[in-house]
């Protein structure tokens, strides 16, 4: 048996192939470990460990039967390591014969794992490698260009992951679009307060965030700006995208047909209000329902105003967030169909700069076939197959990869996989990502909270990486529902009772009144209200 080394970890065991062996461990070393060992050829070897099994032979059942058994410890550690390959002239590839039995082997040193892993060619950081001091770093023009994807279960830190990568594209002056639902990242105006940044050399700062509401301003007190669409000239197209599908009959929309064709007779320029009261005059019978969608939509605001421009929401170095509070799904899915095909066709005639548009909750804009439908799944789909074409990238986010259309998940070259658990989540991502394996699933399904799995063709594997801390300040913190002060308020309580019926009752507090609602509580759910339409 050959002597140990100095300095490895441990000696080649066993048959061993092109792409694994095993090795006995002489030291500690644990799952994810990267390790080398020397190939025929004399150039190191990239390895990671995948599993550790123990075994010790002074245990087998028939030595715990026998009474003269020997106590002598015969423990033994064997590693299970996939071969990633040997780095040659800044190029990965497969050794082409198999490491020897009795080789040493020794943890890899930093610049081996960044050459080989593909590390060094980057210029976004997004955190350190899990169990190292190593810089994660992607290509920034390459991530935009071929699109991503952030996927996690609820409360894995998707969203801060998110952000972390728009924090970087905006230091490199690339013009975001952010469709936010719940009013996430209006936050990252606000430099950071908390995270180690000294560990992760990172300083906090905000960043130029502008937050339009495409409600009412008084309804959202995060927006800076109101967003507005054109309402000059409308196509009956335009308008239809913009009804429910489920309350427009084709007599509504053949009514909506022949009133705009009788308006662009009589006038070269009419509005929105004017298509109303041409519908109006219309003998149809069907004609109510369809007023009461347009008033709705009229009502909303969305049409009335300055027209935000394009080019005011793609703009570099700068991120436009639509902060989508208080508008129902339903017209929150067709706001972002139009929004965005303004914007792709802007961005075809070179109209805007080039950017990205970023969607969160992306399983309400482009459910996969069969969970759902949604107005703006044709144009997210066109832009994930066509936008690298024209200068706009996508990035999707969301908590239940099954219900996001596969089409646009499998068009993301970079996908970052955060905590899943749900087993149709984790069918989708096998189905959606190349390479998946069942071993990959179980490290998917054990990532702690902070700890993403990065999987890109510009990496030549999957890694697990410590996201970095923010630097601007995280807006999706959950809301606090049960008090901390539970127990203190409990304790007080039977004092407060043991006062309140000792003392003398009003007339006023006889238990007959009724609650009295503010003007605030009387006044929410209008917009709900407005966008369904009378009653």
């Amino acid at each position: 048996m050959r002597s140990i080394v100095k300095g490895s970890v441990g000696t080649i065991v066993g048959e061993t192939t092109p792409t694994a062996f095993k090795f006995l461990i002489n030291k500690e070393v644990g799952r994810g470990t990267y390790i080398k060992a020397k190939g025929d050829g004399r150039e190191w070897i990239l390895a990671q460990i995948e599993d550790i099994k123990r075994s010790n032979t002074a245990y087998t059942v028939n030595q715990l039967n026998d009474a003269a058994r020997n106590y002598d410890s015969r423990e033994m550690m064997i590693a299970e390591s996939r071969v990633i390959g040997v780095e040659s002239n800044g190029k990965l590839r497969l050794p082409t014969s198999p490491a020897r039995p009795g080789e040493s082997v020794f943890l890899a040193d930093e610049k081996l794992i960044k050459a080989t892993l593909g590390l060094s060619k980057g210029d976004m950081y997004i955190g350190m490698l899990k169990g190292y001091d190593i810089r994660v770093e992607m290509d920034a023009n390459t991530l935009v260009q071929k699109h991503c994807s952030v996927l996690a279960k609820t409360g894995s830190g998707k969203s801060y992951t998110a952000a972390v990568i728009l924090e970087e594209l905006l230091d490199r002056k690339v013009a975001l679009l952010v469709i936010d639902p719940h009013g996430e990242y209006a936050s990252m105006k606000e430099p950071n307060n908390v995270g180690d940044f000294s560990k992760y050399k990172v300083k906090p700062r905000g960043y130029d965030i502008t937050v339009y509401t495409p409600g009412e301003m008084a309804m959202n007190p995060r927006a800076d700006r109101p967003f507005r669409f054109n309402s000059l000239n409308l196509s009956a197209r335009e308008v239809a995208k913009m009804i429910p599908n489920e309350s427009s009959s084709s007599g509504q929309l053949g009514l909506l047909y022949e009133a705009i064709s009788a308006l662009r007779a009589e006038t070269d320029a009419y509005t929105l209000e004017d298509i109303i009261e041409q519908v109006v005059r219309s003998n149809s019978k069907v004609k109510w329902n369809l007023v009461g969608q347009l008033e709705s939509l009229l009502e909303l605001g969305l049409f009335s105003g300055t027209a935000t421009p394009c080019d005011e929401l793609l703009s570099p170095g700068r991120a436009a967030v639509i902060d989508m509070t208080g508008i129902i799904p339903e017209l929150q899915a067709m706001i972002v169909a139009r929004l965005l095909t303004d914007i792709f066709e802007a961005r075809k005639r070179r109209l805007i700069s080039p950017g990205m548009v970023v969607v969160e909750e992306a399983h309400n804009y482009i459910p996969e076939r069969g969970t759902g439908n949604a107005a703006s799944t044709n144009i997210v789909r066109t832009i994930a197959a066509e936008g690298r074409k024209f200068g706009l990238g996508l990035m999707i986010i969301s908590q239940r990869p099954a219900r996001v259309d596969k089409n646009v998940i499998s068009q993301c070259n970079t996908q970052i996989i955060m905590r899943v658990t749900n087993p149709n989540d984790l069918k989708a991502l096998s189905k959606g990502l190349e390479g998946m394996t069942s071993d990959l699933e179980e490290e998917i399904k054990r990532l702690p909270a902070g700890v993403a799995m990065l999987v890109s063709n510009e990496i030549e594997r999957p890694i697990t990486v410590n996201i970095r801390p923010r630097k601007s300040r995280h807006g999706g913190v959950s809301t606090e529902i049960v008090s901390r002060e539970k127990a203190k308020a409990s304790s007080v309580q039977p004092a407060r009772a043991l006062e309140k019926r000792s003392r003398p009752q009003s007339p006023e507090s006889s238990g007959n009144e009724k609650p009295v609602r503010s003007k605030k509580s009387q006044s929410s759910g209008g917009l709900l209200k407005k966008v369904f339409g009378r009653a």
